[in-house]
């Protein structure tokens, strides 16, 4: 399955890096929450080389590729506005209280913070995302909650969270595009939050 998931794995992340990267200031201080073994910071940080990305996870692994802090997912060990900006990527839909994580996140963002998840939208979408979630899941042992957020529902999470939506996509050619017809495009919700 590793082997199967790695091109898909390499296209997202060079859809995600020009994503973000576009809304980076440079010298930006950042932190990916979720970061895994900071395949995406890295990837961030060698296109944008002014750019710095820490990590955050709830186990360190050994041969991260960036620095990564621990979290035991209570509050995040910064005082308010640390960082630049902070990233979401993939992570709000694991979480068992995303609210909380997020509201987190934007503490400690001086004023970004960058969402990409899933959008449960069209024919099949949960069933098709499931799909997805536990494909790309499953090899790392990560636990999939299956609770994925319709448009009304990420806009209502933002607003509860007192940030303003500066930027949104609700669809994204993120996968090769075979893969991308039934598993990309409008499954996949990008957004990025400012601060008042």
């Amino acid at each position: 399955m590793r082997s199967l998931h790695a091109p898909i794995y390499s296209h997202r992340q060079d859809v995600l890096v020009d994503l973000i990267t576009a809304h980076l200031a440079p010298g930006a201080r950042v932190l990916d929450v979720g970061c895994g073994f900071g395949h995406l910071g890295k990837a961030i940080m060698e296109r944008s080389t002014t750019v710095q990305v820490e990590g955050l996870e709830r186990a360190k692994r050994p041969d991260e590729l960036i620095t990564v802090h621990a979290y035991d997912g209570t509050r995040m060990p910064w005082p308010d506005n640390t960082f630049d900006a902070v990233i979401l990527a993939d992570v709000l839909h694991h979480e068992l209280d995303p609210d909380y994580l997020l509201c987190e996140s934007i503490r400690i963002s001086k004023q970004s913070t960058v969402i990409k998840d899933h959008l449960r939208e069209g024919l099949l979408a949960q069933q098709r995302i499931s799909l997805l979630d536990w494909a790309a899941n499953a090899p790392y042992k990560v636990p999939c909650t299956f609770r994925y957020n319709n448009l009304p529902e990420w806009r209502n999470m933002f607003q509860r969270a007192g940030v303003r939506l500066s930027k949104e996509l609700t669809s994204i050619d993120i996968y090769p595009p075979g893969i991308n017809q039934l598993l990309g495009k409008g499954l996949h919700y990008f957004a990025i939050l400012e601060k008042d």
